[in-house]
C-alpha cells in the first residue's frame, strides 16, 4: 500500500472516529408526563427507574441554575450526584430549618440556605452521613454527595467539592430541585 493511500486511510479513520465522539454523550432524559424524573439503569426491556418522589424544575429554571449564580442574601448549596459506581436509591439531603431535597443517580440540586452554619445530613434506604458547612450571604459551595452501591450494600457519604470539578460534574446532569 501507498504511504499516501495509508495516510489518508488513518486521516479518515481517525476523523470519523473524532465525529462520532460526539455522538457517545448520554443526552438527558425528557421528564415524565407527571412532571416527576427517572434515572434509568439498562437498557433492557426489563430497565430498573429510579425516579424523584416529586415533579422537577422547568428546562429554563434548569439554564439558570446552571450559570452557577450566587443568590444575593442567602447561602447557595449546589449538591451534585454523579458517581461511577453510584447507580441506585433516592437520597434525601436535609438541613436544619431547610426543605429536604431527593436526588437520583447522575442529577442535582441548588439549594439556597440562610447564611451561617449548616448541618447536612444524607439518608438513603440503610443509613445516613452528615457534613457540616458554613457560609455568607451570596456564597456558593458545592457538596457532592458520594455513594457506591454493591450487592451486599450501599454507602454514602457528603464532601465539600472542588468549584471547577463540580460544575463540570454537574453540567451534563438534570436538575431535579430548586430551593430557595
Amino acid at each position: 500500500m501507498k504511504l499516501t493511500r495509508r495516510h489518508a486511510l488513518l486521516f479518515s479513520l481517525g476523523g470519523s472516529a473524532l465525529l462520532t465522539a460526539g455522538c457517545m454523550t448520554k443526552p438527558l432524559r425528557a421528564a415524565n408526563a407527571d412532571g416527576t424524573y427517572c434515572f434509568r439503569i439498562g437498557k433492557s426491556y426489563r430497565p430498573t427507574l429510579t425516579c424523584t418522589p416529586a415533579p422537577i424544575p422547568s428546562e429554563q429554571v434548569e439554564a439558570d441554575a446552571k450559570r452557577f449564580d450566587q443568590s444575593p442574601g442567602k447561602l447557595t448549596v449546589y449538591l451534585v450526584r454523579k458517581r461511577w459506581g453510584d447507580a441506585k436509591h433516592v437520597t434525601r439531603v436535609s438541613s436544619d430549618g431547610a426543605p429536604p431535597v431527593d436526588l437520583v443517580p447522575e442529577s442535582f440540586a441548588r439549594w439556597r440556605l440562610s447564611s451561617g452554619s449548616h448541618r447536612l445530613t444524607v439518608k438513603w434506604p440503610e443509613g445516613s452521613a452528615v457534613l457540616d458547612v458554613a457560609g455568607a450571604a451570596g456564597e456558593v459551595l458545592y457538596v457532592e454527595v458520594i455513594g457506591s452501591v454493591w450487592a451486599w450494600g450501599s454507602n454514602y457519604r457528603l464532601e465539600r467539592g472542588d468549584v471547577v470539578e463540580s460544575r463540570q460534574r454537574a453540567m451534563p446532569l438534570r436538575l431535579v430541585a430548586d430551593v430557595g
